[in-house]
């Protein structure tokens, strides 16, 4: 745990080693490059090798894809409230995700000129399910349930199976629910490296989403290329803007939120202009934090990844906030909106006392696979944009060449490519 305080001799020094915050060890990439090599020479083979080593599973290739009796008696095993939560869920994101789908459209732009813009969603992509130690059941809807509103045809699901083999039955209803067409009980680099250079058993995707550890996040890098991603996101984090008037007990408990995920590297900040607030949210953080079953989390992260920054007012709060780029953002102020119209960077903003972080990682509407280490600056959470292909048109007329052929193949000889000039040339002059 760290305090920061404005106007301290060290308070710049200490802002900019915050906004600098590390990823992972280097190493990771090492490891996850000589996986997917492997899985790159020896397909199938590899897969029932890493998934021996690493999930502690036999499995042949026949095994790898779940089947629909395993989805049935998933279904029949989950309590009527589990499947309506489920569903509720995958209701409002599926709803935000229609909102939000890309639309094509044409227009006149000069005399003669149409340009314009068409959508096409993608054939067939791949969605990587956590499942080490948080079976996560959302990310499904996050994920799989945004592609299937958007009209992606097939969406393969890989996740790791424990030692029997089995896959959370939450999980495989969830997936179902939410239009997965193929589920793989394959983890980790490996389970990446399948959907994206594909096997024998497992076709190729052309774009892998969702998050992961280190070693996922590492692969999704390493294979970017072989594959689309829709981002190298890193260790989880959270930044909440707290004045006078928040609770104490809200904030630690979203703090604790993120802390909880368990690498340790993960980062949940308080900044406040009330430097009382922070005596108050660090008993809390306390308090609440033995009750966890994860108290051994939360520790890893409270020794270097736990802030406390005080400030003189909301807008300097802003600015550390904006520069921070948090993947999550709560502010739990007076005017909520008042202090959200001044940030300029972050994954996603949860704005006032009753809208705590997990309520976006369950089921508000937007997805949860938000940016990460401040790359909200210049990336974006997952939406369905992520899953189509864009076309720009363009149509003239032979009066519209006519008028902006001049122009052509003045470029043609500034660039020195002649040919390009000659296209438009040739068919409104003598040659």
């Amino acid at each position: 745990m760290k305090k920061i305080i404005f106007g301290s001799a060290n308070y710049e020094a200490e802002l900019a080693a915050l906004y600098d915050r590390p990823g992972y060890p280097p190493e990771i990439e090492e490891q996850a490059a000589a996986i997917i090599a492997e899985v790159r020479k020896n397909g199938d083979a590899a897969l029932v090798q890493f998934a021996e080593k690493f999930d502690h599973v036999h499995l042949e290739p026949e095994m790898f894809q779940v089947t629909d009796n395993e989805i049935a008696e998933a279904e029949k095993s989950l309590s009527a409230h589990e499947k309506k939560c489920i569903n509720t869920a995958l209701k409002q994101v599926r709803a935000f995700a229609k909102m939000t789908v890309p639309k094509g459209w044409k227009k006149t732009v000069r005399p003669g000129v149409v340009l314009g813009e068409k959508f096409e969603p993608l054939d067939r992509v791949g969605v990587y399910i956590p499942g080490g130690t948080a079976p996560l059941v959302s990310t499904v809807i996050h994920t799989a349930g945004i592609a299937s509103a958007a009209g992606v045809k097939e969406i393969a699901a890989v996740t790791p199976a424990n030692r029997e083999g089995k896959v959370h039955p939450a999980v495989l209803y969830a997936m179902k629910k939410a239009g997965v067409t193929e589920i793989y009980r394959l983890g980790g680099v490996y389970g990446v490296a399948a959907l994206a250079l594909g096997t024998a058993t497992v076709p190729k995707v052309e774009k892998i989403v969702g998050p992961g550890n280190a070693y996922v996040t590492a692969a999704k890098k390493l294979l970017y290329g072989n594959v689309a991603i829709d981002m190298v996101a890193g260790p989880s984090e959270i930044l909440v803007i707290a004045d006078k008037d928040a609770n104490p007990a809200f904030v630690a408990a979203d703090m604790l939120s993120q802390a909880e995920h368990g690498s340790g590297f993960e980062q949940a900040v308080m900044v406040t202009d009330d430097e009382s607030m922070v005596a108050k949210v660090q008993a809390e953080f306390a308090r609440q934090k033995a009750a966890l079953p994860r108290i051994a989390s939360v520790e890893r992260v409270e020794e270097k990844g736990v802030f406390y920054i005080v400030v003189p007012d909301m807008d300097i709060a802003a600015q550390v906030a904006s520069k921070y780029a948090p993947e999550h953002l709560e502010i739990q102020t007076a005017e909520p909106d008042k202090v959200a119209k001044k940030i300029t960077a972050a994954g996603a903003m949860f704005l006032g006392a009753w809208t705590p972080e997990p309520i976006g990682d369950f089921c508000a509407g937007p997805s949860h696979v938000l940016p990460t280490a401040s790359s909200a600056r210049y990336f974006n959470g997952l939406d369905t944009h992520g899953f189509f292909r864009r076309s720009s048109i363009v149509k003239y007329s032979e009066a519209a060449l006519k008028r902006e052929v001049a122009v052509v193949e003045c470029f043609g000889k500034m660039e020195g490519l002649d040919a390009h000039g000659r296209s438009g040339t040739i068919r409104v002059k003598e040659i």
